[in-house]
């Protein structure tokens, strides 16, 4: 019975599993296809959303005429790549190495810069976009902001200068130490106290740091506008810059699209090659005519294949607009006004030989007769049978000025003597300054100007010394002061920081600032290999807070290119004053040489004497002296002294020669021993 009852609950058992086994076989369809219509769905948004958020690269070249008969090229290449969280980490056009910096160290901003040269405020303008972001000091100049705890800052500094010095060759880790960098606190940037500063005034620039800069473009220099930078063209010029600015939102809170950005820049001013004597007109000069092929010794053959946009801009300044309009008027020239498309081809000052695909005038002087105009051209029309020669030839002479910072500051040195001195920074009002004054007017009639002033540790500066003149009178500092924070440097371990806003009236004139300082010795490790040169202090920032550089055009698409956004982001007007040299007690480094030589010969000469007393054989000597004298007497006396021995049968003796005795060779010897041992025993002492 037991066995029947088993083998009803098996069977059971057995059925119920193959219904069961029915039903989930009928559900599997069902449940695959809702499976799949789930993943089709993520899939279809994510790809919405990467159609939406993708990589992008875009290439633009700005070139404007300058006063002093030099063009200016400012090259603007911009690579941007959505959020880790919603592209992932497989780029195709972002360079690598530099998300890898981005993630390892977790960079919220940083900017590098490589110069040669030095910008010239006066004549190459001082109150634009370029001027205030691109117009860097000579060297290295880098600055970071970390997303990082408080007391991990200084560690990601430090493993960062060494990354960035492998990926551009140069020497970027010497700003490993406390003693090459600064923390500033409001007046550089402010980013709570997680952003670091430093300079290297003396770093050369060269081809060495181009070639790792280019590599991180997706046609490097192969193809596009990038195919222009030949490098005996660009390094022969009057100032070079490349700049790489970093941007990243990946660490922050808010879930925003931005993603990480790399902006490239690199300006350079080129003096156009005149053949022969310069062209005159009316007994004035003419300025010089200029191509891409004669300032770059190339042609564009194309945009670069990955590139969104590649486009060549022209600008034209407001002042040589309306310097433009003045020659018109005197040449007597039709009415038709430059900014007519059909004008450019046959114009009574200039001829372009192409004609531009686009004008665009400023929107914010519309409502003046002159503002500043952009001559756009596409570069994609153009390849290896039609290359892109842009070129520029003036037919009248015309001569303007650029618009000026509302103060032009230079920075010097006073006294003399290698003990004391002092720092001056001068900011001069210049005659030409056609920039307006709107901005401090407002103000209560004042003019703000933030100082930022790095000195390192071995410059001791009494910043109670501070004295501020106003058109040469003394002021009193608290009055003129708006803000001050100065952080005293620390021998060998922080450099001297000085952070100010200054108050100055807004029709002042000349202003000066002087600060007394005391040079410091160093050890004779911490000299550089060329320390008579003398010693740097970096630039000092200026900035005109009240007053901002930027340019806004009338065409609404324009905005979507990032080489204009960069024309029309209002920036802060920025100044940089030279690099001062700084000389400092020196030694001698040839005496550690002539000291080790005088002091090897010495001991050469007593332990060589000491060595051949010790180990000089008397007897040997004595046989020595015998045997000599023996040779010195004729032969016939030998033959004599010979033939009387055998008639006598006597053994032949040596003949006897007059010798020193034992005990006055010992007598000398000794002597000898004594004045060696008191001549080293008398130099060691002295030299104590």
């Amino acid at each position: 019975m037991f066995k029947c009852c088993l083998h009803s609950q098996l069977q059971f058992r057995s059925e119920t599993s193959l219904e069961s086994d029915h039903l989930m076989g009928s559900r599997e369809p069902i449940v695959l296809i809702f499976l799949i219509l789930i993943s089709t769905y993520e899939s279809s948004a994510k790809g919405g959303i990467a159609e939406e958020l993708n990589e992008e690269f875009t290439e633009g070249l700005l070139l404007r005429p300058l006063p002093d008969r030099k063009v200016l090229a400012h090259f603007h290449f911009q690579s941007s790549v959505p959020p880790t969280r919603i592209y992932g980490r497989h780029h195709h056009l972002f360079p690598k190495s530099i998300y890898q910096l981005v993630n390892k160290f977790r960079v919220r901003e940083m900017e590098l810069s490589f110069t040669q040269g030095r910008w010239n405020y006066e004549r190459w303008g001082g109150y634009d976009p370029i001027s205030s972001s691109s117009a860097k000091p000579p060297g290295v100049e880098l600055w970071a902001d970390f997303d990082v705890p408080l007391d991990q800052v200084d560690d990601s500094w430090r493993n960062l200068t060494h990354a960035l010095s492998g990926l551009f060759c140069a020497s970027i880790n010497f700003l490993e130490h406390s003693t090459s960098y600064s923390a500033p606190q409001w007046s550089f940037h402010s980013f709570a106290g997680k952003l670091r500063y430093g300079t290297l005034p003396r770093e050369a620039v060269c081809t060495e740091n181009l070639t790792p800069w280019l590599k991180l473009l997706p046609c490097r220099d192969k193809a596009g506008l990038s195919a222009l930078m030949d490098r005996p063209s660009i390094y022969k010029g009057y100032y070079h810059s490349q700049r790489l600015h970093l941007t990243s939102d990946d660490f922050g809170t808010a879930k925003s699209n931005a993603g990480t950005m790399l902006e490239q820049t690199l300006t350079v001013v080129l003096q156009p090659n005149t053949l022969g004597a310069r062209a005159m007109v009316s007994g004035k000069t003419l300025q010089p005519s200029w191509s891409l092929n004669s300032l770059f010794g190339r042609k564009v053959h194309g945009k670069c294949s990955v590139s969104k946009s590649s486009n060549v801009y022209v600008q034209f300044e407001q002042n040589l607009v309306s310097e433009l309009k003045e020659v018109r008027k005197k040449s007597e020239a039709p009415e038709s006004g430059i900014l007519i498309h059909d004008d450019f081809g046959n114009n009574t000052i200039f001829e372009m030989s192409a004609s531009p695909d686009r004008v665009v005038k400023e929107v914010e002087n519309l409502q003046k007769e002159d503002s500043s105009i952009l001559l756009e051209f596409l570069v994609e029309d153009y390849n290896d049978s039609k290359p892109f020669d842009l070129g520029l030839r003036w037919k009248l002479p015309v001569v303007w000025s650029c618009q000026q910072a509302p103060l032009h500051a230079s920075r010097f040195l006073m006294g003399s003597g290698n003990e004391r001195g002092a720092i001056a920074i001068s900011l001069k009002s210049l005659s030409s300054n056609n920039t307006p004054t709107v901005g401090c007017c407002e103000k209560g009639s004042q003019l703000r100007i933030n100082i930022f002033q790095v000195v390192p540790w071995y410059v001791k500066v009494y910043y109670h010394t501070l004295k501020v003149f106003i058109d040469g009178e003394l002021q009193s500092t608290m009055e003129n002061i708006e803000k001050i924070h100065i952080s005293p440097s620390e021998d060998k371990v922080s450099p001297g920081v000085m952070e100010m806003i200054l108050r100055l009236p807004c029709g002042v004139i000349t202003a000066a600032l002087t600060l007394e300082f005391d040079k410091g010795f160093l050890h004779i490790d911490e000299y550089p290999p060329d320390a008579n040169q003398g010693f740097d202090i970096p630039s000092a920032v200026v900035s005109f807070t009240d007053f901002q550089a930027s340019a806004s055009f009338e065409d609404n698409l324009l905005n979507k290119l990032p080489i204009l956004n960069e024309l029309q982001e209002r920036k802060h007007v920025i100044s940089y004053t030279e690099v001062l040299l700084v000389p400092l007690t020196t030694p001698d480094f040839s005496m550690p040489y002539n000291v080790i030589t005088i002091t090897c010969t010495v001991f050469a000469l007593y332990f060589g004497s000491l060595l051949n007393v010790l180990r000089r054989r008397v007897g040997e000597e004595e046989r020595r002296l015998k045997s000599k004298a023996a040779k010195k007497k004729g032969p016939l006396t030998s033959l004599l002294s010979k033939l009387s021995a055998k008639l006598k049968g006597r053994p032949v003796e040596p003949p006897e020669t007059p010798s020193t005795s034992p005990s006055l060779i010992n007598n000398k010897l000794v002597l000898k021993v004594i004045l060696v041992a008191g001549i080293a025993a008398g130099w060691q002492y002295y030299f104590r």
